[in-house]
């Protein structure tokens, strides 16, 4: 997997488990009507304490070299029942892995 493509998975992966997961999910209070589902970015970036811009750019796949420690914070702010596994110069996304039963949908939305 090249640069490229571990962007672009680790982007799928951050839209798709944060549109799954709902402010009440993650222990935050539920705010206004949304016009999505999911939690926006503002609050996953809160989660991660992280900036909203830099949330943003990882979201997008854009040319971004998060630390380990930015990578370890949206683990565990986007909460999932399997191993996320993040590293320094590898990313894959669990949920796409074959050896796994099930879809991605078995991710729990409540943190442990």
């Amino acid at each position: 997997m090249d640069e490229r493509e571990r962007r672009e998975a680790l982007a799928a992966f951050l839209r798709s488990h944060r549109s799954r997961l709902q402010p009440e999910d993650v222990g935050l209070p539920s705010r206004q009507r949304r016009r999505t589902p999911g939690l926006r970015r503002e609050e996953v970036a809160e989660l991660a304490n992280i900036g909203v811009s830099w949330y943003t750019l990882l979201e997008q796949g854009q040319d971004v070299h998060p630390s380990q420690q930015v990578l370890s914070s949206l683990a565990q702010a986007l909460p999932c029942r399997r191993t996320t596994s993040f590293s320094s110069g590898a990313w894959r996304d669990p949920c796409s892995e074959n050896s796994h039963r099930g879809a991605c949908n078995s991710c729990d939305a409540t943190r442990s």
